[in-house]
Parts: C-alpha cells; sequence; structure tokens
C-alpha cells in the first residue's frame, strides 16, 4: 500500500468519511490529527515603534497578545489581550502574518494596529510595564517573541511563489 495505490482498508475508510456527518467525523480526525495552541499578538504602531511589554512570564520585551481560547477566533483572542494587558481597545483588522513552529506544534497570528495618536496604556494582567521601541531596538527578546519578529521579517520580503515540480513518471520517461 502507498499513497499511489492505496489498500482497500484505507479506499472503504474514504468511502465512509465521504458519506458521514461532517459533525461525527471531526471528533475522530481530531484523534489522529496533531493539535496546536495559537497564539494572537498585537504589533501595535505609533510613531515608528512598537508597543513592548515586560510581563511576568517572560524575560525581556514582548508584544501584546495571548494564546486563543477553544472555539475563540483569534481577531477576538488578540482584541481581549490587548484590553487585558494595555486597557487598550483595539479592532484589529485583518490577519498580517501569521508564523508556524511545527517542533513545539505552535501557531502564532498576529495582527498590525497603526496609531495616529498615541495610544494611553494602562499596564495591567500579566505586564508590569511598557515602552515604545524602533524595531532595531528590540535586542532583549525570549524565543517566543524572536519567533514572531522573523516571521515579521519575511513579510518585508516578496513572497516566492510555488512551482509544479516533476512528477517520478516524468524523470523516468527519459530511459
Amino acid at each position: 500500500m502507498s499513497h499511489e495505490h492505496p489498500g482497500p482498508l484505507w479506499r472503504l475508510g474514504m468511502r465512509i468519511f465521504r458519506v458521514s456527518p461532517a459533525r461525527a467525523m471531526w471528533p475522530l480526525i481530531r484523534l489522529s490529527s496533531p493539535t496546536f495552541t495559537v497564539g494572537a499578538i498585537a504589533l501595535i504602531e505609533y510613531d515608528g515603534k512598537l508597543l513592548a511589554l515586560r510581563q511576568t512570564h517572560r524575560r525581556g520585551v514582548s508584544l501584546p497578545g495571548g494564546l486563543v481560547e477553544k472555539g475563540e477566533h483569534p481577531a477576538t483572542a488578540v482584541a481581549r489581550e490587548v484590553l487585558e494587558e494595555t486597557g487598550i481597545r483595539i479592532d484589529p483588522g485583518d490577519v498580517f502574518a501569521t508564523a508556524f513552529e511545527t517542533t513545539l506544534r505552535h501557531i502564532d497570528v498576529m495582527f498590525r494596529v497603526p496609531c495616529d495618536v498615541e495610544p494611553t496604556v494602562r499596564v495591567g494582567s500579566e505586564a508590569t510595564a511598557y515602552e515604545w521601541l524602533p524595531m532595531d531596538q528590540w535586542t532583549d527578546v525570549d524565543d517566543a517573541t524572536q519567533r514572531i519578529f522573523d516571521a515579521l521579517e519575511a513579510v518585508q520580503h516578496e513572497p516566492r511563489p510555488g512551482a509544479v515540480l516533476e512528477s517520478p513518471e516524468d524523470e523516468n520517461a527519459g530511459e
């Protein structure tokens, strides 16, 4: 059995999947699929700087945000986390970037929130202090924040388009 020639049990399973209600199948899929945690992060920008927080559970400075709760949309989660940590009410807008850390099975969803006027910050929850930092001054960050900055750097580049690769049959055609 291979992906090119699936066995009879696999084919039977796919037929059952096709005719089964999705509500019944999703729990089975979740049992066999990897699960990921999801973080929702706000990039709150003012005057060329990003809002940086000092938090009790992180080393150095980090961005406002946190984990998405079960059943919660990332935009709702980031608005909730920003309000808890900074006292700022935001409309996160559309997703700006995502970062996948497959080893840790974690995804970060980032939202860009530019501000024309400096918002009033009132730190709360696990945030203990804040400052506005230009991108080149984010030197004291933990691994999680560094992953987010690496993803942001990738956003600055033109995306590499995909390509159709030769199939194994094409490679053997010349023999």
